[in-house]
């Protein structure tokens, strides 16, 4: 379910109670563990974590380089971290963390999907965010476009 907010906290008040409570923890989550140069904001219909065009403005698409989002969909919500798909061995570590954390992980090909907040390990998840700084983020993202 794509939105047209044009603000987060427009995105906030335009979901159901529920929704916007798990996506508004998850939310704080991210925005205490991610790194300095990030920005939110909201940009695809939902909520964005990115590395601004003025910082790296050498994207392939001409939009800013998405690191993490968030969305309310329509039978699911859904934490894309794409720090998390960067290398092999974050990805090992992220599975493996959220199995000792006693949760069933459904992951799609870029995000993690819940239904309810207590879905969710919060802990994972930040330990997750900062998986990257912007210089480093930009290098992988960089590295990946020249092996292709």
């Amino acid at each position: 379910m794509r939105s047209d907010a044009e603000s987060v906290v427009e995105y906030l008040e335009g979901l159901p109670d529920d929704s916007a409570e798990a996506i508004e923890g998850v939310r704080h989550v991210i925005l205490a563990n991610l790194a300095e140069g990030f920005v939110e904001t909201m940009n695809w219909g939902m909520i964005s974590y990115e590395i601004p065009l003025e910082t790296n403005p050498n994207t392939y698409n001409g939009k800013p380089l998405l690191y993490a989002a968030l969305a309310n969909q329509k039978n699911h919500m859904a934490v894309y971290l794409t720090g998390v798909y960067a290398t092999p061995e974050l990805f090992k570590k992220f599975v493996a963390d959220y199995k000792v954390s006693g949760r069933r992980l459904k992951m799609g090909q870029s995000c993690v999907r819940f239904t309810k907040l207590e879905q969710l390990p919060l802990a994972v998840i930040g330990e997750a965010s900062p998986a990257f700084d912007v210089p480093g983020f930009i290098a992988q993202v960089e590295d990946v476009r020249g092996s292709r």
